[in-house]
């Protein structure tokens, strides 16, 4: 079958979470013998960090502008049998009337950010990748994010069905690794800034450095302004490309997760970078939001935290334990949470989405 997406990137992982995560389901749906094409505006943003320049068994199609592009989209989708549009996907209005004309393709929204878009429609602003029409002209809606936000997605959006797709992992490419001393640490953040996020990496981690003078923190990624308050013994490495986080993992005691305040509220929510710590063997430590323990098991896989002092105490922690709970959290990820388990999903998904009148919303 052949599956044409419009999305943000999946050439770039500098300031995205969505990269990775295409990246790893792709590379599945091609192994199942998927044929994917992968239409991508070519940023300089994206442009200047680009670790990704071809899609191994697919294809990666970068245009400078829709105009230039859509007779060529056009040609893709004649024989496509799925045709997906993503959150923050540059043209995705103008991709989603031009799959409207397509009578053949099952035609499929993902969201990646849910809560982000549901806030921004709740604060009267809609977002820029979402028409007049909502999601009713899409045959399946999927979601990064499950819970309530569903149930969002239907009853403002319009979604004729909406069912979560989580993040995952391709542990091909995020597997335990040998440390490496630029990266090594007591207690390590891998995330691009955002602000709704400095309050619980304040909490979590700016405060524990400044109550640890003598341990060593690190932060990885992009985007974080000259005002972010570091600390002595809080170090920084900038944006990290996929094949560095692995030795990044592995080269702290434990690793910290800390999610958006929109997704946090409404829960069920797992942050693709947990899936991929816990697959490279790193010992986890996260902000709790509902749902969590549907994907790992508290104190047992995962130690969760909810003030300063629940890091510190983490910390404290043997390293036999630790290396316990990071060992059983790698199994859950191995047998639950690769990027071929949630492409099987897709298909189980697809397979089962007839173009539907009446609104459904479903839980995985």
């Amino acid at each position: 079958m052949k599956i044409v997406i419009f999305g943000l990137t999946i050439s770039s992982s500098w300031g995205n979470g969505h990269a990775t995560l295409w990246r790893g389901l792709v590379g599945a749906l091609v192994r199942r013998g998927w044929d994917v094409v992968f239409f991508e505006r070519d940023v300089p943003y994206y442009a200047g960090a680009r670790d990704l320049h071809a899609i191994d068994g697919g294809e990666l199609i970068l245009f400078d502008d829709w105009a230039g592009v859509r007779q060529q989209a056009s040609r893709s989708l004649r024989d496509a049998d799925i045709a997906i549009v993503t959150s923050y996907c540059p043209e995705a209005v103008s991709a989603a009337e031009l799959i409207a004309e397509t009578p053949r393709a099952l035609k499929i929204f993902y969201d990646l950010d849910t809560p982000v878009t549901l806030a921004a429609f709740a604060e009267g602003e809609p977002p820029s990748y979402i028409g007049p029409r909502g999601l009713a002209d899409f045959d399946l809606v999927l979601s990064y994010t499950g819970g309530e936000a569903l149930t969002g997605l239907v009853e403002r959006l319009g979604a004729r069905r909406a069912v979560p797709l989580y993040g995952h992992v391709d542990p091909r490419v995020h597997r335990p690794a040998p440390p490496r001393a630029e990266f090594a640490g007591d207690l390590s953040y891998l995330g691009t800034y955002a602000a709704d996020r400095q309050d619980g990496v304040q909490r979590f981690l700016i405060e524990p450095a400044r109550l640890r003078p003598d341990a060593r923190f690190i932060i990885g990624g992009a985007q974080y302004p000259a005002e972010f308050p570091w600390t002595d013994n809080v170090f920084f490495v900038r944006h990290l490309p996929p094949q560095d986080h692995p030795a990044f993992f592995s080269s702290s005691r434990l690793t910290l997760n800390v999610t958006r305040r929109a997704m946090a509220d409404m829960g069920w929510c797992p942050s693709g970078r947990l899936f991929e710590a816990a697959a490279c063997g790193a010992p986890l430590i996260s902000d709790v939001w509902p749902g969590i323990s549907d994907f790992f098991t508290p104190g047992d896989e995962i130690l969760l935290a909810r003030t300063s002092e629940d890091v510190l105490a983490a910390l404290d922690r043997s390293p036999e334990d630790l290396a316990r709970i990071a060992g059983r959290a790698r199994e859950r990820v191995l047998t639950e949470h690769t990027s071929d388990h949630r492409a099987a999903e897709f298909e189980r998904l697809i397979a089962s989405a007839p173009r539907i009148e009446q609104p459904l919303t479903e839980e995985a």
